[in-house]
C-alpha cells in the first residue's frame, strides 16, 4: 500500500482565514486530533484542538495560530511504513499528501492506515508472533527464516526496530504461519536467540477491534 490509496478523501482542509469554531467543529465531525490548514494549495502546517484552547481565541483565523506538523507530508508513493514513521517523527495522528509540485493532494490518517495494514495477508492469516531481542552483530533474517522453517514453519513478515532502552540492541517482530510455537521457540533458544515475546492464535480474529489489537501488539507501538 501507498499513500495514495490512504488518502481520506472524507477530511476537508482547512482554509488559513477560517476561525478555530470551524476547526473544532471539523475535528469533532471527522474525529481527527488535527486538521490540515492549506492556503493557495500550500500546506502550511496542522492544527489541534489544544492548540486552540491554549491561544484561548475561538474567533482567530486558523492562519494566525502556530501550526505545527509543517514537514509532516509524504508524497503519493510514499510507503505506507514510511507514512507511519513520518507520523511517529512529527508526533502527530495525521500526515499530508503532496504532489510533485508540493501542493496538497489530501490526508491521511494513523489509524487509516493501521485498519488497512490490518487488512493484509500477513495479518489476516492465522499464525503466531514472536518477538526475539538480539544484538545488532547476531541479526540474520536468513539464518533465524532458515532455523523456523526446520520446524515447517514459514515467516510471514518481519519488522525490525532498535531496543528503546539499548541502541546496541534490536527487536525483531515475526508473523509465522503456525499457531503453535512451541517447537519453534525451543529450537531458536537452543541456538542461543533470545524470545522475549510470543503471542498465539487459537482462533480467527472476529472484529475489527481485535485484528487492530494483535496488529498493535505486532508492531509493538
Amino acid at each position: 500500500m501507498i499513500a495514495e490509496d490512504l488518502i481520506n478523501h472524507m477530511i476537508p482542509p482547512l482554509k488559513a482565514s477560517d476561525d478555530a469554531h470551524k476547526a473544532i467543529v471539523w475535528m469533532e465531525e471527522f474525529r481527527c486530533n488535527h486538521m490540515p490548514v492549506v492556503e493557495d494549495g500550500k500546506l502550511l502546517g496542522f492544527i489541534s484542538e489544544e492548540i486552540i484552547l491554549e491561544a484561548n481565541d475561538i474567533d482567530r483565523h486558523v492562519g494566525d495560530f502556530n501550526l505545527v506538523g509543517e514537514k509532516c507530508f509524504v508524497s503519493a508513493s510514499t510507503h505506507f511504513y514510511d507514512i507511519l514513521k513520518v507520523a511517529a517523527d512529527n508526533k502527530l495522528q495525521s500526515v499530508a499528501v503532496l504532489d510533485d509540485l508540493q501542493l496538497y493532494h489530501g490526508v491521511i490518517t494513523v489509524q487509516d492506515t493501521i485498519a488497512s495494514f490490518a487488512q493484509t495477508a500477513a495479518v489476516q492469516m492465522p499464525g503466531g508472533i514472536l518477538v526475539l531481542s538480539m544484538n545488532h552483530n547476531d541479526y540474520s533474517l536468513a539464518e533465524i527464516s532458515r532455523l523456523i522453517e526446520e520446524n515447517k514453519t514459514k515467516v510471514l513478515s518481519s519488522i525490525v526496530k532498535e531496543e528503546p532502552l539499548d541502541p546496541g540492541k534490536i527487536r525483531l517482530t515475526l508473523k509465522l504461519n503456525q499457531v503453535d510455537l512451541s517447537r519453534t521457540v525451543a529450537t531458536l533458544e537452543r541456538f542461543g536467540y533470545k524470545v522475549v515475546g510470543r503471542y498465539q492464535e487459537s482462533k480467527p480474529m472476529g472484529s475489527e477491534r481485535d485484528r487492530i489489537d494483535m496488529l498493535l501488539r505486532y508492531l509493538d507501538i
